[in-house]
């Protein structure tokens, strides 16, 4: 029996988690939100719920969900290739975040 070379941990694990991970559009946006955004946004706002296409993503503070709301269009740019197009009806910007965490 031939040995076979270690494998890293990381690469197994994200395979299991991709394959049972939820096959929602929520679930789609979560996963790639802080890619489409970066970091600093993603640090302060995060999907949290979807309706009929509709994303709504909470914000630590109401001035947060303004910028946001400001840019929606950019951001939707960003995620349509990442959760395919046309899957994403809109965005929808709270102040709740505190509650969601």
């Amino acid at each position: 029996m031939a040995e076979r070379d270690p494998r890293r941990l990381g690469d197994s694990l994200s395979r299991v988690i991709a394959d049972q991970a939820p096959k929602t559009l929520l679930a789609d946006v979560q996963r790639v939100w802080a890619e489409a955004c970066g970091e600093a946004i993603a640090a302060a706002a995060e999907p949290v719920s979807e309706r009929r296409g509709r994303v709504t993503i909470a914000c630590e503070s109401g001035a947060w969900a303004q910028e946001l709301e400001l840019i929606s269009g950019t951001l939707l740019a960003r995620l349509e290739p990442l959760v395919g197009e046309n899957r994403i009806t809109g965005l929808r910007f709270t102040a709740d975040l505190s509650r969601h965490r």
